[in-house]
């Protein structure tokens, strides 16, 4: 040994079991790799919680997710009410997708594509439920 105190409590080293005294650096202790689910899984739940109400039969958002590194690219589909702001709306998510992953998962969002699959009309979800002729 060098005959240099180690202190145990410091955070930017950390002691390896079995050898007292030898320090571990942050960038040798290894990595942690959240899978792509795991984003998607987050990115949707983002989407749910930017939109202030879905229609009431939609579908809810679904996003895939592709990770590179420490970015991932971001594509939400959501179904969404008409008329309404529709470009709000998508900002909305796009807002709050980057927030939360960025957040959560510590990775850089570049991109999110909103694709809005399907506009819920409230003109002919009231014909839908049957006028009395």
């Amino acid at each position: 040994m060098s005959g240099e105190a180690v202190d145990p409590a410091a955070p930017a080293a950390v002691l390896r079991p079995g050898s007292p005294g030898r320090a571990v650096a942050p960038a040798d202790r290894g990595a942690l790799r959240i899978a792509d689910r795991v984003v998607a899984k987050i990115a949707a739940r983002a989407a749910r919680e930017a939109l202030d109400v879905l229609p009431p039969d939609a579908v809810p958002p679904h996003a895939t997710v592709i990770v590179r590194h420490d970015t991932a690219r971001v594509r939400i589909s959501l179904e969404l009410d008409y008329p309404s702001d529709i470009g709000g709306q998508c900002r909305a998510v796009r807002r709050q997708v980057t927030g939360r992953v960025e957040t959560l998962a510590g990775m850089e969002v570049p991109e999110v594509a909103v694709q809005v699959e399907r506009l819920h009309s409230a003109q002919t979800r009231g014909a839908a439920q049957g006028r009395t002729q």
